[in-house]
């Protein structure tokens, strides 16, 4: 068995272990924490087939935006979890159900590719050739060539959305201070800052 082989069985098991643990896990902390670990490992896969893009992709956004906000989520909301745990046995069947129609679909992929290969599947579309770029300047090139409108339009739509969410809310609202831009821009070191001369033995006595 050679390196990349041993690789992938170590990141496979991981994968599906933290997998695992993230539907067996008590804690929903815990849950987040290995689906996290769960994203790491698909990044290594990622990484052995040649795919730097997505598996720097899954680190940026799954893992730095998407899970930790599941975390703070979860730590800051006050979470009935022996309702959750009932609500997640009555659904329990449906799951199952699911589950096993998802694994009936990877062993019959599996199965294909075992009898027939996987460049059958591809119909002479995908020639890998050796000495080509790697897969974040191949993407790059295509994003910014042949798709760099819909790329600046898909960025326009976001920045609107964002805007449109702050817009929506940062409403007056009484009682609730509010940030004044042009004070804080235009405030000076005098008004902010203050130096008082305190005499060695004495106190000195902080203005609330």
């Amino acid at each position: 068995m050679n390196l990349t082989a041993a690789a992938f069985y170590i990141l496979g098991g991981a994968t599906i272990l933290s997998a695992f643990f993230v539907i067996a896990a008590r804690n929903p902390v815990h849950a987040v924490l290995w689906l996290i670990a769960a994203f790491f490992a698909a990044a290594g896969l990622f990484v052995l087939i040649g795919a730097e893009f997505l598996a720097m992709l899954l680190i940026v956004v799954y893992v730095g935006a998407v899970s930790v906000l599941f975390l703070f989520v979860v730590m800051m909301l006050d979470v009935d979890f022996a309702r959750l745990r009932q609500g997640f046995l009555n659904y329990l069947p449906l799951g199952v159900l699911i589950a096993g129609l998802l694994i009936a679909e990877l062993f019959l992929v599996g199965a294909a590719l075992g009898e027939n290969g996987a460049a059958s599947l591809s119909e002479g579309k995908i020639e890998p050739s050796p000495g080509a770029v790697n897969n974040v300047t191949a993407i790059g090139r295509v994003l910014y060539t042949d798709y760099v409108l819909h790329f600046q339009l898909a960025g326009g739509i976001l920045f609107i959305a964002m805007i449109g969410a702050i817009v929506l809310t940062l409403r007056e609202r009484p009682g609730v201070r509010r940030q004044d831009v042009g004070r804080q821009v235009g405030r000076r070191p005098r008004d902010a800052v203050k130096l008082v001369d305190a005499r060695p033995g004495q106190g000195l006595q902080i203005p609330e």
